[in-house]
């Protein structure tokens, strides 16, 4: 008895309502994705406004006839927002552990206004639990974002994890048609965050016993566990459409 009086009713209800509501949106904008799809934007920017717009209803007759709107004009991010300022502050980033693609975007959206806790998110499922998650496809525009946020907050030490992360989103499903819709922004910051991550693995290539680097150049290395790396990220970052050996 003493136990059920610990529960906290009032926040798993609301934690269930925000499941309910991340998944709603989940199937709301991916229906928008393939509407978009099937229109032939001509563009990615005017696929994301779709997407973005998912939620918006047209006004009826009743709501502009005596010019006073009584429907706000974006009812998700009024309801929102104030609920994900107060749990950003109750939770960290480490306390997070979706299973579904629901529960991730739930989760992304709670740390809205923190790249550093988006990061750790990202870093803390790593890219076997990325994968499993969007195993169907990484809806909603979460690729780039996912490129942008790696490459603001990348980390040294972080490094295999990044890769592991790029990789594993490259085992999703439709993979290619979410790196297509890329804006230029994040193909910008996918690049940035290519060549760093070369730079790092270059620069973790041990000496051999003449002193001297085993390596092939500034950006290659052979023989030794940072080569290997190298040589991966170079596969994976082709599947982004990225060389990582041609000029800035």
């Amino acid at each position: 008895m003493g136990d059920s009086e610990d529960i906290n009713f009032a926040a798993l209800e609301r934690e269930l309502q925000c499941a309910v509501e991340a998944d709603k949106k989940y199937r709301r904008e991916n229906d928008a994705k393939f509407r978009a799809i099937r229109q032939n934007v001509g563009s990615y920017e005017e696929f994301r406004d779709i997407v973005l717009a998912s939620h918006l209803k047209p006004l009826e007759r009743k709501d502009k006839r005596d010019g006073s709107r009584k429907q706000p004009w974006n009812s998700i991010a009024s309801a929102t927002r104030q609920p994900s300022t107060s749990q950003h502050e109750e939770m960290e980033a480490s306390e997070f552990h979706p299973r579904t693609a629901a529960e991730f975007i739930r989760d992304w959206r709670r740390f809205g206004g923190s790249t550093e806790d988006r990061y750790r998110l990202l870093v803390s499922l790593g890219g076997e639990g990325l994968r499993r998650i969007f195993v169907a496809e990484v809806g909603a525009g979460l690729l780039g974002e996912f490129l942008l946020v790696l490459s603001e907050c990348l980390r040294p030490t972080d490094a295999a994890s990044a890769v592991a992360v790029l990789e594993g989103m490259s085992r999703t499903g439709r993979f290619g048609l979410n790196v297509s819709f890329l804006s230029r922004a994040e193909r910008d910051a996918c690049r940035r965050l290519a060549r760093r991550l070369m730079d790092i693995a270059a620069d973790a290539v041990p000496e051999n016993a003449g002193g001297q680097a085993m390596s092939r150049g500034p950006r290659g290395a052979t023989g030794h566990r940072g080569g290997d790396v190298v040589e991966k990220l170079k596969s994976v970052m082709q599947l982004y459409g990225v060389d990582v050996d041609s000029p800035e």
